[in-house]
């Protein structure tokens, strides 16, 4: 089937989730953490990323925004910073204004030119997308932005992929998903869309069941995949 809907992961494949503890330590007033934000930062994704997986497998779900701030405080006491509520309170204020990656708008407006349908399928809470889209300026390049709280439960859950669907009302094969998580890229695989791991960092392949048909280096290249 010929592919009619693009759909993305937003944190770390459109948007950069390092800009915040980067920001922060490029002022003056954050100077503790100009050596050591790139740990932090590693570190608060890591723990983001384990408690969203922990909360689907247990039952126990809570907000994006919720799960982000238990995952900075992780990293704010694991490299030493917990008691900077300064800190605290301006890397959680940066993380609702992170850009997109500079390919991402371009990449966007092809697909919106060439017809198809653009969405975005993240853990995200509402709340904290509407400010990274309007942030980076996007909103118009996109039809949708679907989050797993109309579900209550993180990827890779398939009731969140299933949201593609009854949505758009297209089958899996005619979703090109992106995702910059080698575990999402991975189960979407599964669960039978055609996947892009936008593999930034060059990090080695999961070892999961499925393996993702393309890999690419950014997002500069969907549109060929997508079939312009």
């Amino acid at each position: 089937m010929p592919i009619t809907t693009c759909v993305f992961d937003a944190y770390g494949t459109l948007f950069d989730v390092s800009a915040a503890a980067r920001q922060a330590a490029s002022e003056p007033a954050f100077a503790q953490i100009s050596e050591s934000w790139p740990a932090l930062a590693e570190f608060w994704r890591q723990k983001q990323l384990q408690y969203t997986w922990l909360r689907a497998v247990t039952d126990a779900h809570e907000d994006f925004w919720q799960v982000t701030q238990q995952g900075l405080d992780w990293a704010l006491e694991k490299t030493g910073h917990d008691g900077d509520a300064a800190l605290r309170e301006r890397l959680l204020a940066l993380y609702w204004e992170l850009q997109s990656y500079p390919e991402v708008p371009q990449m966007l407006r092809t697909l919106k030119d060439a017809g198809l349908e653009t969405a975005i399928l993240s853990n995200g809470s509402p709340d904290m997308l509407a400010g990274a889209v309007d942030s980076a300026g996007i909103a118009a390049l996109l039809d949708e932005v679907l989050s797993v709280e109309s579900v209550g439960v993180f990827k890779p859950d398939g009731r969140v992929y299933d949201l593609v669907g009854k949505r758009f009302g297209c089958s899996p094969d005619e979703v090109l998903f992106c995702s910059s998580n080698g575990w999402d890229a991975g189960c979407a695989t599964g669960y039978g869309f055609n996947v892009v791991w936008v593999n930034r960092a060059g990090d080695p392949l999961d070892r999961l069941p499925w393996t993702p048909p393309h890999i690419l280096s950014d997002l500069t290249e969907v549109p060929r995949l997508a079939g312009m």
